[in-house]
Parts: structure tokens; C-alpha cells; sequence
């Protein structure tokens, strides 16, 4: 691990000289790349600068511990020793975790997609909630939130959402959260007190830019229709809503969110993108049998994930086995703790892999 640390600390200096070097500098996609490569290595090689100055003083704190001989002076050095030695360990551990590869799509946004599931009006009032988790995660974070589609019910709720939210690290932090989630609460509509059990769907992709996936045009349908309101109500009478299918993979979305046919368009091409992305990874996986399969990760949208349970004021991720009694934070977006947790249990997973 050092060689390798000491190897990639070279190649952070090499790249500080070709960034300031007037010949990159000219060649500005050439000095992007470099910028944008020595910022990538910025947090391990100021890791490793530490790593190495402790080590500096373990040295120095052994060297002074064996040439004192006034017993207080040495119970000082060795307390001192031991603090050096545990932030060494500290220290180590940090670099093995920012030396496991990258997600590429880590710093990407996220399309989050949140769908009613069994339950009927409940879960599509739930669905509601998990939206309004997921926006005030995102406000605390600083992260802006935009709707692309939203097929409302007539008391409030969703049969299906889709939205994007837009800030560094999104889908890094947000990537575990695809799955079904269980709700356990007795509902307005309820008038014998009874506890019902409802579920909803989320499918968190990573936003994918056109860059990233070319879409062949002759692949592509789109169909143009009026659009409709809460409860099937006409909105308006122009075709502006938009139905895009991409004819070999069979995946169809439609917009009908904005006015504009043009934005619907722009909108579903993007929850296009992701999906196809997300279809053709899933497939690559599948086909890789040593691929790793994260206890926290598999992305399987049929997979119950997490419980909300009101009457004990409730939630248990069923993964890693974490309850909280605090779920009215949890529903307002305090969703560090869990988030962190998993993060942490998918990192010790890879961590076994190296090991």
C-alpha cells in the first residue's frame, strides 16, 4: 500500500508542475484533464502527508523514550506514543478507504423514482411522504430539487413521481435507497383503528448526459398527446405531452409535466438515458458472475429495504439491521445516520474483497 501511495503522491506533483506549465495551459481540454486528475488525488495525498508525518514522530517519540531514564519523562513519551499510534491507525485506515475504487457515477445527480405500490390510496399517500423525505435530505444538503413527472391522486398522493435532484455527490449518498419501502400506520381513511401495511417503490439512477450514452434516433418512437390533469382532468387541449419508446429495449417514458412539448421531450430523454444506462449495467452484471454483490447494494427494485412504523415511531433498515426511534426526523430528511451506516457497511464489504 505505501509503494503504491508513494507512487500516486509522485503523480499529484507531476501533475501541480503540468498544470502550471504555459504550454498545457494553451491547450485548455488538456489542462482541464490535468486539473481536474490532481483534484481527484488532493484528499489522498494530503492523507498521506499526514500519515508520513506521524510516522515521523513515532520515530522521534521511540528515539527520546529510549535515551530518557527519568521515569516520569518516559510515562510522558509512552502516553504520547500511544496517542501517535492510534492516530496512525486512524490515519491508515482512512487511505485504504479513499484507495478502494471509485463509482464513477458517484458525483452525479440523481433521477429519483418513487411508485405506489400495494396499498391502493395509502401507498400513494406514502409515496407522498417518501418525496417530501428525499426533497428536505436534499434542501439540508444544500442539493436543488426539480419534478420531471408526477401522477397525482385525487387526496394527495402519488402513483408515480419522478424527479431530479442536482448537487455534488447525490447519487454517492443517495445510491442505497432503491428498493421497496414498507410503511405500518393506520391511515385517514381507516375508521376502525386498524394498523395497515403499505409499500412504495424507489429506483434512484444516476443522471447520464448525452455524452455519457448516444441514443441512435431510429431507435426512438415519440408520440405527441394532450396532457391530463388531477384526476384525469384535461389540462389543456395542445399536444404537449410527450411519449418517447425506445423500440430494442422495449422502455417507454412519458412526460406531460410541463406546458412545452420541447421540455417534455428534453425531460423524457433524460429519464431515458438513465434507465437505458441502469437496464445495461444490470445486464453486465448479470453476465459477470465474480462481480460483487454489495449486502447493501444489489439495486433489486423488488427488494424490501426498509420498514417505517408509526405506532412505535419506528425505522428499520432491514439490511443492516438499524432501528431508529426517531421517525419523525427520518420522514423530515434526517437521513445521515442510516445513509452513513450504509456507507460505511458497503465499504467494510469491499475492504473484505481487497483483504
Amino acid at each position: 500500500m505505501l509503494e503504491k501511495l508513494a507512487s500516486l503522491e509522485k503523480k499529484y506533483e507531476e501533475l501541480g508542475n503540468l498544470i502550471g506549465d504555459p504550454e498545457v495551459i494553451a491547450d485548455l481540454a488538456r489542462w482541464q484533464q490535468y486539473v481536474k486528475a490532481h483534484a481527484d488525488l488532493t484528499d489522498l495525498v494530503t492523507a498521506y502527508r499526514e500519515f508520513k508525518k506521524i510516522d515521523g514522530e513515532i520515530e522521534g517519540a521511540k528515539t527520546l523514550l529510549d535515551e530518557e531514564d527519568d521515569p516520569e519523562m518516559c510515562e510522558m513519551a509512552q502516553a504520547e506514543l500511544d496517542e501517535l499510534y492510534a492516530k496512525k491507525e486512524a490515519r491508515e485506515q482512512q487511505l485504504r478507504l479513499l484507495l478502494l475504487p471509485q463509482d464513477p457515477k458517484d458525483k452525479k445527480n440523481v433521477i429519483l423514482e418513487i411508485r405506489a405500490g400495494t396499498g391502493g390510496e395509502e401507498a400513494a399517500l406514502f409515496a407522498a411522504d417518501l418525496f417530501r423525505m428525499y426533497s428536505r435530505y436534499a434542501e439540508r444538503h444544500g442539493w436543488k430539487t426539480e419534478v420531471l413527472d408526477a401522477n397525482y391522486t385525487d387526496i394527495g398522493g402519488f402513483k408515480e413521481l419522478i424527479f431530479l435532484i442536482r448537487g455534488r455527490g447525490a447519487y454517492s449518498r443517495l445510491k442505497f435507497e432503491s428498493g421497496v419501502h414498507r410503511v405500518q400506520r393506520i391511515p385517514t381513511t381507516e375508521s376502525g383503528g386498524r394498523i395497515h401495511t403499505s409499500a412504495a417503490t424507489v429506483a434512484v439512477l444516476p443522471e447520464v448526459e448525452e455524452v455519457d450514452l448516444e441514443i441512435d434516433p431510429n431507435d426512438l418512437r415519440i408520440d405527441v398527446f394532450c396532457s391530463s390533469g388531477h384526476g384525469g382532468q384535461s389540462v389543456n387541449t395542445t399536444q404537449s405531452a410527450v411519449r418517447i419508446t425506445h423500440i430494442p429495449s422495449g422502455i417507454v417514458v412519458s412526460m406531460q409535466d410541463e406546458k412545452s412539448q420541447h421540455k417534455n421531450k428534453d425531460k423524457a430523454m433524460k429519464v431515458l438515458r438513465a434507465r437505458l444506462l441502469d437496464r445495461m449495467e444490470e445486464e453486465q452484471q448479470q453476465k459477470l458472475a465474480s462481480t460483487r454483490k454489495s449486502m447493501v447494494g444489489s439495486g433489486d427494485r423488488s427488494e424490501r429495504i426498509r420498514t417505517y412504523n408509526f405506532p412505535q415511531n419506528r425505522v428499520t433498515d432491514h439490511r443492516i439491521g438499524l432501528t431508529l426511534h426517531r421517525l419523525d426526523g427520518v420522514l423530515d430528511g434526517d437521513l445521515d445516520e442510516t445513509i452513513e451506516a450504509l456507507v460505511t457497511t458497503d465499504q467494510a464489504e469491499q475492504l473484505k474483497q481487497i483483504d
